[in-house]
């Protein structure tokens, strides 16, 4: 029993971290909603701050990893598309397809661009690390250095939706992949349309950008 005690508390931390993300949500969610009185805001406000101090009697800096994360091998909790202890993550539940990924998730009013459809920004955002994950699928992670997006048709809010990206090509550490997004009733009508070129690190280019970074203590 004792050599499960590690992974009993990392799962009880991703528990935690994932109960607070959501409801960090639902509270985004309702904030871009609301048509409450001027004094309510206040307080919210309020308790907002004081919320916010609670949460930083203990904040890692940019240089230290989250200790739920596992970068390279395992999930980011608080990626903005896939993390589930992010407040602005749908977020993206993604499954693993031959070259690439699946993802589904829906959007709602916080991720706005046009009213009643989703940010550009938004958009661009979920394929880029769908189409990144992608990269894992045939070899080592990859970083984007660039990235074409078609916007077909709009995107609506409040819809299930489908997301898919596949690696078309290797050349060296090289990486095509095409992504596309569409609605879950349509899967075949792509709103967005997105073609990605992904590049693996090399060892001296890896250890340069990442040197840094360490995991919280």
């Amino acid at each position: 029993m004792k050599g499960n005690t590690g992974v009993d508390e990392l799962h009880g931390r991703r528990a935690a971290v994932a109960a607070l993300g959501h409801e960090l949500r639902v509270l985004v969610d309702a904030a871009v909603r609301t048509g409450a009185p001027d004094e309510t805001l206040r307080r919210a406000a309020e308790e907002a701050r004081l919320l916010a101090e609670r949460l930083s009697v203990r904040c890692r800096t940019r240089a230290e990893l989250p200790s739920v994360d596992r970068p390279w091998t395992g999930p980011r909790m608080y990626s903005p598309v896939s993390g589930a202890g992010s407040p602005v993550a749908p977020p993206v539940r993604m499954e693993a397809v031959d070259h690439g990924f699946v993802g589904t998730c829906t959007l709602g009013l916080a991720h706005e661009g046009p009213p009643g459809y989703v940010h550009g920004g938004v958009s661009a955002m979920l394929l880029d690390e769908l189409m990144g994950r992608a990269c894992t699928s045939v070899g080592p992670s990859a970083m984007t250095v660039g990235l074409e997006l078609r916007y077909r048709r709009p995107v609506p809010l409040e819809t299930p939706l489908r997301l898919v990206a596949v690696v078309t090509g290797v050349e060296g550490r090289k990486r095509i992949v095409h992504g596309s997004i569409a609605a879950s009733a349509e899967p075949d009508v792509a709103l967005v349309e997105a073609e990605g070129t992904f590049l693996v690190l090399r060892p001296d280019q890896e250890s340069a950008l990442f040197a840094g970074v360490r995991p919280v203590e």
